[in-house]
């Protein structure tokens, strides 16, 4: 059983889809970020859908998107500057289209998504160890 706190954390689908939808629409319009997503997704309605099951499983614990979302965007190519460019897009969207709690929720997850990508792509050791 949940607590009301998780219950006011957990978005409708037609909040989740209305962020996706109102995130892209934005991304695919940016001077930074349009032209990679340009170049990288070839079926938006497709791409819409998984993203939208990314975040329902995400933010509501559903089971609909399965599998790890790093192989793919590993591959791309893209520099912190894209991350920070995606975070505050995302930040503004999920504060439009999501209740607060909801929101810091979604926000919280996109942080630490984009922390541990940027971890994974970007780390380089020190050579004195």
């Amino acid at each position: 059983m949940s607590t009301p706190e998780q219950d006011a954390a957990r978005p409708t689908e037609a909040q989740i889809q209305a962020l996706v939808h109102g995130f892209y629409g934005r991304a695919r319009e940016d001077a930074l970020l349009g032209p990679v997503f340009e170049a990288e997704v070839a079926h938006w309605g497709e791409h819409l859908r998984v993203i939208c099951d990314f975040w329902s499983r995400t933010l509501c614990g559903t089971e609909r998107y399965t599998g790890s979302p790093y192989p793919v965007h590993v591959r791309l190519p893209v520099e912190p500057a894209h991350f920070a460019r995606w975070l505050e897009l995302f930040q503004a969207a999920a504060r439009e289209f999501l209740p607060g709690p909801a929101a810091e929720q979604a926000m919280a997850k996109a942080e630490l998504m984009a922390r541990s990508f940027q971890a994974g792509m970007f780390f380089t050791p020190r050579k004195d160890g």
